[in-house]
């Protein structure tokens, strides 16, 4: 299969080593940014000059705490330093001035500016997403009292952190190359993980499964797993769209708009807001909290004062279980914080993610040859999220029964999507689908998926117990005019 993986996408394969202890391993950079290094620096046969990676890394990849050299040599010594970060930009609607902030430096827009000039060869790349990864070159605006202008740090240049253009239709074509099983252990390996240290499908397939929410808009989903099966790797060091916050306290300002600073919060330019450690975060205002959440986790919108927004961000609750909990017929959710022991706030999630069908981490898991390079592939998840079509393949071919609960039957189509989006991309018309495939791999975890938040409603709340998810079927389009 590996041969097949590198004649159907050819330089978007990188050789990954993770099984061994290498020099990348005690770099701690995310996935996509270490599998880039890696498409920079590697020969056809997967080796790298050492020397040469540490030299990037050294004069592009500052540490936080290098700020204060980096401000000496723009302001002072009136340099210009660039290096590869992640970038937002501001445009101000009664000045017309454009700004930017660089967050993992606390550089905010108060202090930038973008001039005219740059702004016209650099804007193509900037205005596509909230933040953009790239490489910034920075320079010094000084001040000058007689026009009463303050000094800032400007922005001289700007390169894109991906320079190639993606191909979404060939990625689908691409596709059809592979089976099921060999496609599942290709979105293994661009998640750093290696296929053949998996026992059983079933582990594969809950390891996927934590994929969903990064193809499909505002997906909603629960994973209760033991200590030690990668949650808080995958959700905060594979893709750079997403957004992990560990434990602490988290306020509705930070979430979904922030009244005083007029900012949109993490649902804005997140495909999904992961809360890890979900027992040890605590909110400001949980009635306020939860309020909002079930307002957006319901249709998207959210009203924080006189503001309305929208955002298609999903909401993850991730958190650890002890083995004897390990039972979606007992009490699973008395282990999550108290916001979230009301049944209309979790009947808003979707799905929950077995968590323990995932084998803990061992070296074994670790990848160990040629993959998919994960800067690629999460932005070809990213790029998926956008097309409506899969869902209108879904719809044609679920048979939903009669006075079948709406939220359960929109919970199970929109996993039932995800999971097409991911396992089968290369599916163009429902005609397409191997309906026995589709049962297997989409529409029967779906239904398990929906169904375990159903019977821990019916643990919480008498109103839901008893109450199962529907026998939805698929249609078989062959018998129908």
């Amino acid at each position: 299969m590996v041969d097949k993986l590198r004649e159907c996408f050819d330089e978007m394969v990188v050789y990954k080593d993770l099984k061994k202890s290498n020099f990348f391993s005690a770099l701690s950079l995310p996935s996509f940014l270490r599998d880039w290094l890696l498409k920079q620096f590697e020969d056809e046969e997967g080796n790298y000059n050492i020397e040469e990676v540490s030299e990037f890394i050294r004069q592009y990849l500052p540490k936080k705490e290098q700020w204060t050299s980096i401000k000496n040599r723009v302001i002072i010594e009136n340099e210009r330093v660039k290096f590869l970060t992640k970038i937002s930009v501001d445009i101000n609607i009664k000045t017309k001035e454009i700004s930017f902030s660089l967050p993992d430096f606390g550089l905010t827009n108060k202090e930038t500016i973008i001039e005219p000039d740059v702004w016209y060869e650099c804007k193509d790349a900037l205005v596509n997403g909230t933040e953009t990864w790239g490489v910034v070159e920075l320079g010094y605006r000084a001040p000058c009292e007689e026009l009463k202008i303050l000094g800032r740090i400007k922005l001289t240049g700007f390169t894109q952190f991906c320079p190639y253009t993606i191909d979404l239709d060939y990625y689908k074509d691409a596709r059809a190359e592979f089976t099921t099983k060999e496609w599942m252990d290709v979105i293994l390996g661009a998640m750093d993980y290696n296929a053949a240290g998996y026992e059983e499908d079933r582990e594969k397939l809950a390891m996927v499964t934590r994929l969903l929410p990064f193809v499909e808009k505002r997906l909603n989903l629960i994973e209760l797993a033991p200590k030690g099966t990668g949650k808080s790797y995958l959700f905060g060091r594979v893709s750079k769209y997403g957004w992990l916050s560990s434990g602490g306290v988290m306020s509705r300002a930070k979430l979904f708009y922030d009244i005083s600073k007029r900012s949109p919060g993490l649902v804005c330019g997140n495909d999904f807001i992961a809360l890890d450690e979900v027992q040890t975060i605590s909110f400001t205002d949980i009635d306020e909290m939860r309020a909002a959440m079930k307002g957006y986790m319901e249709s998207g919108v959210f009203t924080v004062g006189n503001y309305e927004g929208t955002a298609d961000s999903g909401i993850i609750l991730l958190g650890n279980i002890s083995k004897d909990n390990m039972d979606e017929y007992k009490s699973m959710f008395t282990e999550l914080p108290r916001a979230f022991h009301e049944s209309a706030l979790i009947d808003r999630f979707h799905g929950f993610i077995k968590g323990w069908d995932i084998p803990r981490m061992h070296d074994d898991l670790k990848i160990c040859g040629w993959a998919l390079n994960s800067e690629y592939f999460c932005t070809i998840m990213h790029m998926l999220r956008d097309d409506a079509s899969y869902r209108a393949i879904v719809d044609q071919l679920v048979c939903v029964p009669e006075h079948s609960d709406t939220r359960d039957t929109e919970a199970v189509k929109r996993i039932a999507t995800a999971y097409l989006k991911l396992l089968f991309p290369h599916i163009r018309s429902a005609g397409q689908v191997d309906i026995r495939e589709f049962q297997r791999y989409c529409l029967r975890p779906a239904r398990k998926m929906r169904g375990i938040i159903k019977r821990q409603l019916g643990i919480l709340d008498i109103e839901f117990k008893g109450k199962d998810v529907p026998a939805f079927s698929v249609r078989n389009l062959e018998y129908e005019d």
